[in-house]
């Protein structure tokens, strides 16, 4: 079975279908996506049709639980950019409406996969032990174990950091997909799409294990590119 597994899209249109084009050219099974899916982009109303018409599997990040859940009207801005965010937040609900807000509530934080070598995947967004705070590149062993706690999956899909990495904690396969919307390139092509490229993960199950393969996507067009193993301290 092949994975197409995706993060933080973050309401991005653009950087969203250049993921999903690319991946058109290899028959995967099913989309998993490990939150922040709609906030604070441009197109959050386009980017839920366009996941749920591919029958993602998703479950919720922080800002797909805070957009659900507050109202901005409750909130108060200390900063420009606070109060930037609040206006984003309430037009962004108002796109979305009712029913889909419910939806984003209701999302789950943990979906688990069955894989073929009788392991099993995790989809969170952050951390096993706390959905909210990311497994980060930075972390040590030590860190990253904590976050773990005792959770059973042999595999780990997660985002959250928007900075991809696949390695291995003990029995534990960690596999963070980066972002989609927010990819920290470094350059700030527009406000549609923040920045130049797009993250995404590949990942076959096979009766004698996995295969990953993490890609980076250019949006403006170019070759794509196979992104190179991160160690972690």
């Amino acid at each position: 079975m092949l994975f197409l597994c995706i993060s933080d899209i973050h309401g991005h249109l653009d950087a969203l279908r250049a993921v999903l084009a690319t991946a058109e050219r290899r028959n995967f099974h099913k989309l998993l996506v490990a939150g922040d899916i709609v906030f604070p982009g441009p197109e959050p109303l386009e980017v839920w049709k366009r996941l749920n018409a591919a029958g993602a599997v998703m479950v919720q990040g922080v800002t797909d639980k805070a957009i659900a859940m507050l109202d901005p009207r409750d909130l108060n801005a200390s900063s420009e950019h606070e109060r930037r965010m609040l206006e984003r937040m309430r037009a962004t609900r108002t796109e979305l409406g009712d029913l889909i807000l419910q939806r984003l509530k209701r999302l789950p934080t943990h979906v688990r996969i069955p894989l073929e070598d009788g392991g099993e995947l995790l989809l969170v967004h952050g951390s096993p032990a706390d959905p909210a705070e990311a497994l980060s590149h930075d972390m040590s062993h030590e860190e990253i174990n904590v976050l773990l706690g005792d959770d059973p999956a042999d595999v780990v899909v997660c985002g959250m950091s928007h900075v991809p990495f696949d390695t291995m904690i003990g029995d534990v396969r960690i596999v963070n997909v980066g972002s989609v919307g927010e990819a920290p390139d470094g350059s700030l092509v527009s406000e549609r799409s923040p920045t130049s490229i797009a993250h995404a993960t590949w990942i076959e199950s096979t009766p004698t294990g996995l295969l990953v393969e993490q890609i980076v996507v250019p949006l403006g067009g170019g070759e794509l590119q196979q992104l190179p193993s991160i160690r972690l301290r």
